[in-house]
């Protein structure tokens, strides 16, 4: 499989609060996050890779009726997605940051949306969810996560459950190895997968902290991810050098 990317970002902000990550992860505060700037991986001196100009990406969606955004947060290099129901306008928003929250809502409520669920495909050590303050200000949204990611939401996901929103449902591939509780989401149709940081484009997350087991991973990446279409969409939650996405067959050319 592909060797984890050696000079990407950093683990931002976090590796400190790593080892006594607050399983709560709806109730960690923003002054956390200002204080959270750690950079392995560069040498000493070294500047982090910064982008600046993704603030905002989309695509068209594969799916007949399925509103898609793809949205990006500068400083933690993270990718959020935003997914709707063209009809019922019922959403779903996947790995959301604390920092861009304002811009999130403001985006949900201009294209008119319901957000119904807001899930995180792990308990993330390089930045803080918004899920916590996103449930404040939207009535009726439910926070998901992994059951075994040691975090608190209103919804602890299992493999093979199903997210719905209308007509449209993400259903929940197990993949851990990066952490115990990483999860892979998976459209209906098999044209896009959501695969946090289990799988980087053209790379893999980090296993050597934070519960990372090679092995595990390995097996998640290619029993759960690379058994998918050869063109199904990999969507990240971070990417550091200025890609969007990538498909199933690309990564199997790396093997």
């Amino acid at each position: 499989m592909c060797s984890v990317i050696s000079r990407v970002k950093p683990v931002q902000r976090a590796l400190a609060l790593t080892l006594r990550l607050n399983p709560n992860t709806e109730g960690l505060s923003y002054s956390v996050a200002q204080n959270r700037r750690v950079y392995p991986g560069l040498s000493a001196g070294e500047q982090p890779l910064r982008v600046s100009s993704r603030s905002l990406c989309s695509r068209m969606a594969l799916t007949d009726g399925l509103l898609f955004r793809q949205l990006f947060e500068s400083e933690s290099s993270t990718y959020t997605y935003l997914l709707a129901d063209t009809e019922t306008k019922e959403a779903v928003i996947i790995d959301p940051v604390l920092e861009t929250i304002d811009r999130d809502l403001k985006l949900i409520h201009e294209l008119g949306l319901n957000l119904k669920v807001a899930v995180n495909t792990h308990c993330h050590a390089d930045h803080i969810t918004s899920t916590g303050l996103m449930k404040r200000r939207l009535a009726g949204l439910k926070s998901a996560i992994s059951k075994f990611s040691g975090a608190s939401a209103d919804i602890l996901l299992s493999d093979e459950d199903e997210i719905a929103f209308g007509k449209h449902c993400l259903t929940v591939r197990e993949t851990p190895g990066h952490t115990d509780g990483c999860i892979t989401l998976v459209s209906g149709d098999q044209s896009m997968a959501f695969t946090g940081d289990a799988l980087l484009i053209r790379g893999c997350g980090r296993t050597d902290f934070q519960q990372g087991c090679p092995k595990k991973l390995y097996h998640s990446v290619h029993q759960k991810i690379f058994t998918l279409p050869d063109q199904c969409l990999i969507y990240p939650a971070h990417d550091y050098l200025g890609w969007l996405k990538t498909h199933t067959s690309e990564h199997l050319c790396c093997v």
